[in-house]
């Protein structure tokens, strides 16, 4: 095993609870799913698909940032079909954006780091 992956083994990782109140259910509940850090690879395969996507990420991008990292409490990917996206796509941009926002806030900036 190498020494990265020794490493990265031993760190715990836990999923992020994400909250949509405007996806409330008819008792009013919000609909509620998870989200696993943002990784590395997550970046490359968003950048890839979306030029320069941490300095100019558009609501296409921000949809498939939702795609890939969205999993319900097992971790079980949510949105996994084309139907999925084109549904997301017509969604209010406030929803969207609030929803990246919060997948994004598992990123602490360099400073941020340093406090802790």
């Amino acid at each position: 095993m190498s020494l990265a992956k020794a490493l990265r083994k031993r760190r715990q990782v836990n999923a992020r609870q994400i909250s949509v109140a405007q996806w409330a259910d008819e008792d009013g509940q919000p609909f509620v799913f998870y989200c696993y850090p943002i990784t590395c690879n997550d970046l490359k395969v968003l950048e890839a698909k979306h030029k320069d996507f941490l300095n100019n990420t558009t609501v296409s991008a921000m949809v498939d940032l939702i795609i890939l990292k969205a999993t319900d409490e097992s971790g079980t990917k949510i949105f996994t079909s084309a139907e999925d996206r084109v549904e997301l796509m017509g969604e209010e941009i406030t929803i969207i954006s609030s929803i990246a926002e919060q997948m994004f806030s598992t990123i602490e900036s360099v400073e941020q780091a340093e406090k802790n």
